[in-house]
């Protein structure tokens, strides 16, 4: 796997300094040649990946690409990798490769290029972020963003789209928007197939909100959220009663991502009655735009991550450019903000 890999690099003009065979070899290796990018298995001998990445970004902060079995076996060890501090992760080569080595390479080569533009110091802030769900602090305290204060309409849309460094980020987010905003949350996070629906476990159990993997022909409801499935793009068809109409469909991938977050953001523009915010998270590229200027021209909100908490400040820099936000905000304060639209609307 290690030569394949260094192969797939190499190949496309990126220098592999060193390879490691084990947990405790990387970590050494890591702090001896001081490396761009780390990429790191999860199951190694004398140290397993999640003890590394742990020990390495507390020894020899780098950023650490981790390299994940299938879903199945490795999405929750791989959401603790990420918990423990590594950026992003991409699936490893498995079986017969050959067939789809121009895809692998793709993926790989691009994931450890944007992993060496992650701002670490962001990265370990949003981290550190409280998780403040129902079960943490009372709806209408202080920290889940004062919500005593405001006035919230019977039914409001959020979709917010994130991808690298963003899974933490989303959380938070979540975690900090109570039920009495009687939201319909739309995420779309850039993710493969196959982990999409343990990452909505995640922000089920941290959230106020019932969390599930959206599926086509969903309707959904004030206080319920679907997150797009690796794969796939996620519209917004129809709000009838209340109810958002989800739409799942596998067209060509948009920005080089399926799901795409200007897919979701448009067709919420365009189908969604009452208030409507747009978030976009940390992430490399411009995915996110098209969307946000749709939602701004609809009458909605936009909300973007600031760059001092953004691991990656693409997307939202790009959002900002096109002067299509709003508000520019820490990713602490993202929930408030659009509590804040909402409540202002």
């Amino acid at each position: 796997m290690r030569t394949l890999i260094r192969r797939l690099l190499e190949e496309e003009g990126i220098e592999v300094v060193d390879e490691a065979a084990d947990g405790v070899e990387a970590v050494e290796t890591v702090a001896d040649r001081r490396p761009d990018v780390v990429t790191m298995d999860i199951e190694m001998p004398r140290k397993n990946g999640i003890e590394a990445v742990e020990e390495i970004m507390a020894d020899s902060p780098t950023p650490v690409l981790i390299l994940s079995a299938h879903a199945d076996e490795g999405a929750d060890v791989t959401f603790e990798a990420l918990d423990k501090g590594a950026v992003d992760f991409v699936k490893k080569p498995g079986g017969e490769v050959t067939s789809n080595m121009p895809k692998v390479r793709r993926e790989l080569v691009g994931k450890v290029r944007e992993a060496a533009a992650v701002d670490l110091s962001a990265a370990r802030a949003t981290r550190k972020t409280p998780t403040r769900a129902a079960a943490g602090a009372g709806a209408g305290s202080a920290s889940a963003g004062g919500t005593a204060a405001r006035s919230f309409p019977d039914v409001a849309t959020l979709v917010v789209g994130a991808s690298t460094g963003g899974p933490n980020v989303v959380e938070g987010v979540l975690a900090a928007l109570p039920r009495e905003a009687n939201l319909r949350v739309l995420v779309v996070q850039h993710m493969p197939e196959g982990f999409t629906d343990r990452f909505a476990d995640r922000l089920d159990g941290h959230s106020q909100y019932r969390v599930r993997e959206a599926s086509d022909g969903d309707r959904i409801g004030p206080g319920e959220a679907r997150v797009a499935p690796g794969g796939k793009h996620l519209r917004v068809t129809d709000d009838r009663g209340g109810r958002l109409r989800l739409e799942l469909d596998g067209s060509s991938p948009l920005h080089g991502t399926r799901p795409a977050i200007d897919h979701t953001m448009s067709s919420a523009a365009e189908a969604v009655s009452g208030p409507l915010v747009g978030a976009v998270l940390t992430g490399m590229g411009k995915d996110g735009v098209d969307g946000m200027t749709d939602i701004r021209r609809a009458g909605g909100s936009t909300v973007a991550q600031d760059e001092s908490t953004s691991a990656i400040f693409g997307m939202p820099k790009r959002a900002i450019e096109a002067g299509c936000v709003d508000e520019v905000l820490p990713a602490e304060e993202v929930a408030d903000g659009v509590l804040d639209a909402i409540a202002r609307d």
